[in-house]
């Protein structure tokens, strides 16, 4: 936020050193004046909104994405569980697992998708818990559909969003809440850096 705040105020100043007519002029005293408290609580308060819009979207953007992934694994749960082997990702594993245990693997998948939307939708400063707490059965379905898959005679590359599908979700939104963080603590610093100025 800062970064791009000093870029546009160069540019903005690049602008002004040429008049009209494109010629070099000098900068006039108005264009160094310190801003009104007044002016800075204004410039602060809609850095404020348009953080908190941003962040709002961004979170319903992945709440959004998680739901239609957890809707695909709902769909895929009781694919297995009436029409055991019949989706082809299912069909690898016919040999090496039984089919309670896919189900229960992907149940699992979808509980840590709702811990992350959690997360994501959770307006509390402990809000970042979620992803964290998120990470660890993510972990173990990793590990679970890894162990089944290198037993498998062949590898399967089509099917590595099995194991890394949760826990990237819970990667993948922990990185966005860090990168919304970082913003809202750079326009928090923004606020500790307002002085009083009043005109004469």
């Amino acid at each position: 936020m800062m970064e791009k705040l000093s870029t546009k105020w160069r540019k903005s100043r690049r602008s002004s050193e040429f008049d009209d007519d494109g010629n070099f002029s000098l900068p006039t005293r108005d264009d160094c004046r310190p801003i009104e408290t007044r002016e800075q609580e204004q410039l602060v308060r809609s850095f404020e909104k348009n953080l908190a819009q941003q962040s709002l979207l961004w979170k319903i953007v992945f709440a959004g994405l998680l739901l239609c992934y957890v809707a695909f694994l709902i769909f895929s749960i009781f694919q297995q569980a009436y029409y055991p082997w019949e989706l082809r990702y299912h069909a690898y594993f016919m040999y090496e697992v039984d089919s309670w245990s896919i189900i229960s693997a992907e149940w699992a998948a979808v509980l840590v998708c709702f811990m992350v939307i959690a997360g994501l939708l959770h307006n509390s400063k402990h809000h970042r818990r979620w992803f964290w707490y998120s990470c660890f059965p993510g972990i173990l379905l990793a590990v679970f559909w890894l162990h089944h898959m290198l037993r498998l005679a062949k590898s399967k590359w089509d099917i590595l969003w099995l194991p890394f599908g949760p826990l990237s979700a819970s990667c993948i939104c922990l990185y966005v809440d860090h990168l919304l963080n970082e913003s809202s603590e750079e326009v928090r610093k923004l606020r500790q850096y307002m002085y009083a100025y009043k005109a004469s």
